[in-house]
């Protein structure tokens, strides 16, 4: 029973730490040490030195529409370079892919989608955060999606030039 209630107020702890996403190391760190289902992953002194903490989130963008007409390639980068670059013009990383998710109705929709990864200084998460959100109310309506799968790392990631 304590087991189980303690898994419970982890996982509860943890969303919060997700959605809230701490602006310090050190709640990130006793996050990491205390909650069972992280992988502690220690930083080498190396790879500390000279870099800076920096938040890692991923956007999934499917392609499929309900009419049957997938987003384009072009159509994807058209909304890329209006919608995105100009919020995040320091960088991005974009990747195709194939994917696959159950939607609403229950089916199986296979399509083509596209992975973009953003990293961003850990002070800057709030003014990223409504960036973020920005850009995926966007692309739902303008290319009629159900929705657009966000993934935050609840962990600072550390970057060096």
């Amino acid at each position: 029973m304590w087991r189980l209630m303690h898994q419970a107020l982890s996982t509860a702890a943890m969303t919060v730490t997700v959605l809230a996403i701490p602006l310090t190391l050190t709640a990130q760190a006793d996050a990491q040490l205390h909650d069972p289902a992280m992988v502690r992953r220690p930083i080498p002194r190396a790879a500390l030195a000279g870099s800076t903490a920096f938040v890692r989130t991923e956007l999934f963008f499917g392609t499929a529409k309900p009419d049957g007409v997938p987003v384009t390639d072009e159509q994807f980068m058209a909304f890329l370079d209006a919608q995105v670059t100009p919020r995040f013009p320091d960088g991005l990383t974009l990747l195709k892919a194939d994917s696959q998710f159950r939607g609403e109705d229950g089916d199986i929709v296979k399509e083509r989608s596209f992975l973009l990864i953003l990293l961003y200084p850990v002070e800057d998460f709030r003014v990223s955060d409504r960036k973020i959100e920005a850009i995926r109310r966007l692309y739902k309506d303008t290319f009629q999606q159900e929705s657009t799968l966000r993934v935050d790392d609840p962990l600072a990631v550390r970057v060096s030039f």
